[in-house]
């Protein structure tokens, strides 16, 4: 892990990751201490949930070699987004899978579980992936629970 930035007044907090397994549960640790410092804690379960299903994605499907995995949480006031960014250009789509499969619900849960979540493309090379959540008992972001809005998360993603 490298730390790249902690943003103004410490609202955004930037990791890279070597695209690793063990990646998961370090960015993990990451979400929960920014959580802590944010007074966030009563979204933490959730927001664990969600960074471990979308990093866990950029491990196993975003195999561009020379290419970290980054991860980026902006807290929003009551409010979180989680960001995964990797270097494939492949989209992200919620699967269907039969009761016999292993995997694959992951972005099942993340629709489930995340105000909204989406995917954007980033200008060089890959994609963002993330999940807005926000805190039990505030009002915003509670009427698109698991809205998906792909591409539009540049208005979310620099709070306009």
């Amino acid at each position: 892990m490298k730390p790249e930035l902690t943003g103004a007044e410490g609202r955004v907090v930037v990791r890279r990751w070597t695209r690793h397994p063990r990646c998961v549960a370090l960015a993990r640790a990451d979400l929960r201490k920014a959580l802590a410092g944010w007074g966030l804690v009563a979204v933490e379960e959730v927001a664990l949930l969600v960074l471990s299903e979308l990093i866990t994605n950029a491990v196993r499907h975003a195999r561009v070699p020379g290419h970290e995995i980054e991860t980026r949480y902006l807290h929003q006031g009551d409010k979180v987004q989680i960001e995964v960014h990797d270097a494939s250009d492949q989209r992200p789509e919620p699967r269907n899978p039969s009761s016999e499969v292993a995997h694959g619900r992951g972005l099942l849960l993340v629709e489930a579980l995340a105000d909204r979540w989406g995917v954007t493309p980033c200008p060089a090379v890959g994609k963002s992936v993330w999940a807005v959540l926000t805190a039990p008992g505030s009002d915003g972001g509670q009427a698109m629970k698991g809205g998906m809005r792909h591409g539009e998360a540049d208005a979310e993603m620099d709070g306009t």
